[in-house]
């Protein structure tokens, strides 16, 4: 199996399902780090990498989905719900671009009193006040799901009319694993794999920018870890509509579900498999927010971007801590012999 994919890679050949198994469980950290530094060179320059400062902003904690892996989370009578203000968002906003940043993400829940005219209205104000100065992710592709089914609307049409209120980007966050079986354990209310898939491909067929996401780290088999990859590869084979996937570790402080978090070395052997296996991928990018300094060494096993976060309540209420000195992430970058270099999102120039 090693010699098959060494002249896979080598001749730059796609990796089947029986290929990603063996690079998760038999294939050496060195042999890893050498073929998805190989592979991850076919797009980039291989002593840069890429990142961007942004803040995820938690507009509302309140949600219905009882995912038994969220500390986030509080239910619609709870004392401790809330609602962000416009003008708490803008002050969220304004300290971003104080520092240099100029991404922002919006991640709330499943709120049930906040349909799509909510949402519309509030992209539409936060992009007539700051237009090109900043750029968004508007929503998760899992929170779309659940506006559109309170709204009674097909996911097609609330993209077109978040995409008419100014909004460009709808994440692919919410997914998890994508197997039908890890939704049945962990989250059913959320619905479906082959759903999820339906409403992102909606998302991009509506001209909306989307990415990928993958949680690791919970008690899903490797074989359901290499259905996500697949179902993924898949989609970008038909819409050529994924821009990065963005990979990160469970936390599970706080959690129903608990757990121990899963360790270092096994955070890179699968950014090393998601590098190999998603070859139609431009970009693969390491979770900083839940990895910290450990994140940037993912840099030799084919990541190529990081975020440097600012704030994001949902993972760290779950254990996850932020480092505020945006130079002495940098200054890690460096020290793994990777120059940084800014990924400046707020321009109307998507394919950076």
């Amino acid at each position: 199996m090693r010699s098959s994919i060494e002249n896979k890679v080598n001749n730059g050949m796609r990796l089947n399902g029986d290929d990603a198994r063996f690079l998760y469980e038999d294939a050496s950290l060195e042999d890893l780090s050498r073929w998805a530094t190989q592979a991850r060179a076919r797009f980039h320059d291989p002593k840069t990498a890429s990142y961007l400062v942004m803040r995820i902003i938690n507009y509302t904690n309140v949600c219905v989905a009882l995912c038994d892996y969220c500390a986030f989370y509080r239910l619609p009578k709870s004392p401790e719900g809330y609602v962000l203000s416009f003008e708490s968002m803008c002050e969220k906003i304004d300290e971003l671009l104080e520092l240099g940043g100029d991404l922002v993400g919006f991640n709330g829940g499943f709120n049930p009193k906040l349909n799509i005219d909510w949402y519309v209205d509030l992209y539409g104000r936060i992009r007539r006040k700051y237009g090109d100065r900043i750029e968004f992710y508007a929503l998760t592709i899992a929170e779309l799901m659940y506006i559109a089914k309170i709204s009674r609307i097909s996911c097609e049409e609330a993209s077109s009319r978040l995409k008419a209120a100014g909004v460009r980007w709808i994440t692919g966050g919410g997914s998890e694993i994508l197997t039908n079986g890890f939704r049945e354990r962990h989250s059913p209310i959320k619905g479906t794999a082959d759903a999820y898939i339906d409403a992102q491909r909606a998302v991009i067929r509506s001209g909306l920018n989307t990415t990928a996401t993958m949680v690791i780290g919970f008690d899903e088999s490797i074989d359901e870890r290499v259905e996500h990859l697949q179902r993924v590869r898949d989609l970008q084979d038909e819409t050529n509509g994924i821009f990065s996937l963005l990979s990160w570790t469970y936390k599970p402080e706080n959690t129903e579900l608990g757990g121990v978090e899963l360790n270092h070395v096994d955070y890179w052997r699968h950014l090393a498999c998601a590098r190999l296996f998603l070859d139609n991928i431009k970009h693969i990018r390491t979770s900083v927010l839940t990895q910290n300094e450990h994140a940037l060494r993912g840099l030799h096993f084919g990541a190529n971007d990081f975020d440097v976060p600012l704030e994001d309540e949902v993972t760290q209420m779950a254990g996850a801590t932020i480092n505020p000195n945006i130079d002495a992430v940098l200054d890690a970058c460096r020290a793994e012999g990777f120059a940084p270099q800014y990924r400046q999102f707020a321009q109307p120039a998507l394919d950076i």
